[in-house]
């Protein structure tokens, strides 16, 4: 089941650049922050109330991250959602015919996550995230 809003993606070119307006300008917490090998990004997650924003740095212009700003721009990435079984969101999705970019979770910043085509949501990537405990 969809819980809540779990973050909004924020394309940039230069993380340090972004953490100094979100995190030493509108003192947002930075809770996580990590490269993505698998992802391509150096990516922060800040804690905004129960929400949270994630930064997204491509390593590289062939990344996903980094095609969508060549084409896009900093901005706005995607939306994620937040679901207590990301396994189960993905297959009944698949079965009503969502075209997908993941076929099955795999692990992301923000836990055990899979991304939905943005065709089959109005021009929106979105993401879902089942949280992990831990560091």
């Amino acid at each position: 089941m969809i819980q809540k809003v779990h973050h909004v993606g924020i394309a940039v070119r230069d993380l340090e650049a972004a953490l100094r307006f979100y995190r030493d300008l509108l003192g947002l917490h930075v809770h996580k922050q990590s490269v993505v090998e698998e992802q391509g990004v150096k990516a922060a997650l800040l804690t905004v109330g129960e929400s949270e924003i994630e930064l997204l740095e491509p390593t590289g212009p062939d990344t996903p991250v980094g095609r969508f700003l060549a084409r896009r721009g900093e901005g706005l990435h995607h939306i994620c959602f937040q679901t207590d079984d990301v396994a189960r969101e993905l297959e009944e999705l698949k079965a009503k015919g969502v075209e997908l970019v993941d076929q099955r979770p795999r692990q992301g910043l923000a836990g055990l996550i899979c991304f939905l085509h943005p065709r089959a949501h109005h021009g929106v990537l979105v993401e879902l995230a089942q949280p992990v405990e831990g560091p």
